[in-house]
């Protein structure tokens, strides 16, 4: 178990520059599903700029989990943390943790929902992608309503390297070997002091 904090401090704004405008908030948790986390928010006086991140702080054995998805599954709950990969090979479906990303808890549906939304955006930004890569697209938003009306399955994959993401026991949940471990993103910038620096 980690230790409660819940300390605040300030700082200049990154953002408009304030001095000591920034107030940052430290608070430890512990969350179900995902264990103790480090909640931090960030909150500028001056200009109104705001951020939140939730970081997991407890790491267990890599993990994958894999679930065999149609209508009769859109209820089973999701646990993804901020380090995990969710994906749907069959679809060409792949969502890495970046910078950004945060853990989340939901169900099947609300994964599909999510790369529907996904895919949307992609539809209506102004772009000058091929007509086939849109018509690829909307042929992928056809088949997740087909899974959603239980006209087909699919295998829906969660990776977690830091093993921190749980799918209910329908799921085959099996370790990630080092090698499958080391292809994962973490969504962590990590930085190599061992190298020499790039003159």
């Amino acid at each position: 178990m980690t230790q409660d904090l819940n300390n605040e401090m300030k700082s200049d704004c990154p953002v408009c520059g304030g001095e000591s405008t920034l107030i940052v908030t430290n608070k430890t948790d512990n969350i179900p599903y995902f264990g103790n986390i480090l909640e931090t928010a960030v909150r500028c006086e001056k200009c109104g700029y705001q951020s939140a991140d939730n970081i997991c702080l407890d790491h267990h054995d890599p993990v994958r989990y894999t679930l065999e998805i149609g209508k009769d599954k859109l209820n089973t709950r999701v646990a993804k943390s901020q380090t995990a990969t969710v994906q749907i090979p069959e679809l060409g479906l792949k969502v890495e943790p970046g910078a950004k990303s945060q853990g989340y808890v939901s169900n099947v549906e609300g994964i599909l929902n999510r790369f529907e939304d996904a895919i949307q955006r992609v539809l209506l930004m102004d772009n000058e992608d091929p007509q086939s890569v849109k018509e690829n697209a909307l042929n992928i938003m056809d088949i997740i309503e087909s899974i959603k009306l239980g006209e087909m399955t699919t295998k829906l994959i969660v990776e977690d390297p830091f093993g921190n993401s749980i799918i209910d026991d329908d799921a085959k949940k099996e370790k990630l070997t080092p090698e499958e471990v080391e292809k994962l993103e973490t969504g962590f910038t990590i930085i190599n002091q061992d190298e020499e620096p790039i003159p």
